[in-house]
């Protein structure tokens, strides 16, 4: 008896596997791809016209109408969803240092996004170490009334299994406990100084909030040992309310035209360099799948839309204004899966929040490596957050993306500076993600059934708490479950 089951099941597997034979159209897309794709030269006019892509700016304004324009010429049906939210930019910046509030000396930093728009504050430093909760409630009163010291990532000679926080949360917490001012130290060498948010919400903070490089916050660190040192952090920057637009192609499913799955990148960079690294690798690579799909005709099974948010670095807001919209119209449940490309580069396979989706993507993912030995059918699940996809899953919403891939020439070091620059782009690199991922497109279009769907509340509670979610949730205030 358990012979024949076994047999019975493993005839349903091959028999569901044949059903998903899209070996054909993964060769259309592999030769279009290699031939013709035009991601790597979008990519460069665009860094080299428009340069940064600040949301709320000239500049975004412009990349919007670009991106526009060029799935236009591909022959989408192409609208903007406009959004209005409160916006951030940087004006003037200076950080000093010193072992007296009156011998003071300047020191090279960035203001951190979501700094007040005016700040003049002098105190002494707290080193507040990795700047987790524990690192506060070993002596609770320390940063109280001081600028708290904190290094961005987790320091070297921590315990093994240290966790770390995002820059927001870590300025969260460092205000909670009393820091009138936030110095956070970059782990990268070189003096490379990081920009992003320092909010949770993607509102303005209380305190003032910037980054310096790692050899001056080490050597920083290791003066605050000597004797006391202190900051004087003072800043304008500007803050009001600006519109931006996502960008959005949409692809009508030929059987199921109300499940869709959604493919998204964010388009805004930061104002530091052109973004070409984040995100240009892709969004560029989206805006080039979607040409893909038209440029081979694919006509499939369901509704594709491809969205290139703005918003992204100031708070995930073009993709929160994607979810609201949704909401309003009654249409989340239509949304089946979403793909995010965010600093993707030359995927190995296939991640994705849900587990259950293993055996559909590695199927697929051995079809592809049939084509491409290079593509080694690595298969990941599991959440994380400060991208895109975070709205969505937040829903309840299965996301997912490439898995197993580096950034070029190593270039996640320039991420957030100054250093993010085209030259850091490999062309074929590039062309790897839009090949790779607009196979997995395909096939998520068209297979015959998604075996996931939204999560229920309790359902989705359980998966963020497994995935250890729950902590840096509760401190950005989306934790919507009581305990």
């Amino acid at each position: 008896m358990k012979l024949s089951l076994s047999l019975l099941f493993t005839g349903l597997a091959f028999s569901a596997y044949a059903q998903d034979d899209f070996n054909s159209d993964f060769k259309k897309i592999n030769t279009e791809v290699q031939v013709n794709s035009k991601a790597y030269e979008t990519l460069k006019f665009a860094t080299e016209t428009i340069g940064h892509r600040l949301t709320g700016s000239s500049n975004g304004a412009k990349a919007e109408e670009y991106v526009f324009q060029l799935l236009k010429s591909y022959g989408y049906a192409v609208h903007y969803q406009p959004f209005e939210v409160e916006s951030w930019s940087r004006l003037t910046n200076e950080t000093k240092i010193g072992d007296s509030p009156s011998g003071l000396n300047t020191l090279k930093s960035v203001t951190l996004a979501h700094s007040p728009v005016k700040a003049s504050v002098t105190a002494e430093l707290a080193d507040m170490g990795n700047g987790l909760e524990e690192d506060y409630l070993k002596e609770k009163d320390k940063v109280k009334g001081k600028i708290a010291l904190v290094y961005l990532g987790v320091l070297p000679g921590s315990p093994a299994g240290t966790p770390t926080l995002h820059r927001s949360e870590k300025t969260a917490v460092a205000t909670k406990y009393g820091a009138v001012g936030v110095i956070i130290i970059n782990g990268v060498k070189g003096g490379v100084l990081l920009t992003g948010t320092a909010s949770v919400t993607g509102k303005l903070i209380p305190v003032p909030a910037v980054c310096i490089g790692l050899e001056d916050g080490m050597k920083l660190r290791e003066q605050l040992q000597l004797k006391p040192q202190f900051a004087s952090l003072n800043m304008t920057n500007f803050s009001g309310m600006i519109k931006a637009r996502n960008v959005v192609a949409t692809l009508k499913g030929s059987i199921f035209p109300k499940e869709k799955i959604v493919v998204g990148g964010h388009l805004d960079s930061w104002d530091l360099a052109t973004g070409a690294i984040d995100n240009g690798i892709g969004s560029f690579a989206v805006v080039d799948m979607a040409r893909t799909f038209k440029s081979l005709n694919l006509k499939p099974k369901r509704t594709v839309e491809f969205v290139l948010f703005m918003g992204e670095e100031q708070g995930l807001l073009g993709s929160k204004a994607y979810i609201k919209s949704a909401r309003e119209k009654n249409e989340l449940d239509q949304l089946q899966f979403m793909l995010n490309y965010d600093m993707t580069n030359d995927p190995k396979g296939f991640a994705t929040s849900r587990k259950e989706m293993k055996n559909l993507f590695t199927g697929w993912g051995s079809q592809i490596a049939q084509i491409d030995t290079g593509f080694k059918n690595v298969f990941r699940a599991g959440a994380g957050l400060h991208s895109d996809h975070q709205p969505f899953m937040l829903e309840g919403i299965p996301t997912g993306g490439g898995a197993g891939g580096e950034l070029p020439k190593q270039s996640g070091q320039f991420y957030h500076s100054d250093g993010d620059q085209f030259s850091l782009v490999d062309e074929q690199q590039l062309k790897n993600t839009v090949r790779y991922s607009s196979m997995l497109i395909d096939a998520l279009a068209n297979t015959g059934s998604i075996p996931v769907g939204r999560q229920s509340e309790e359902i989705l509670k359980a998966f963020l708490i497994e995935n250890k979610l729950e902590t840096p949730l509760k401190i950005a205030g989306e934790w919507r479950w009581k305990d």
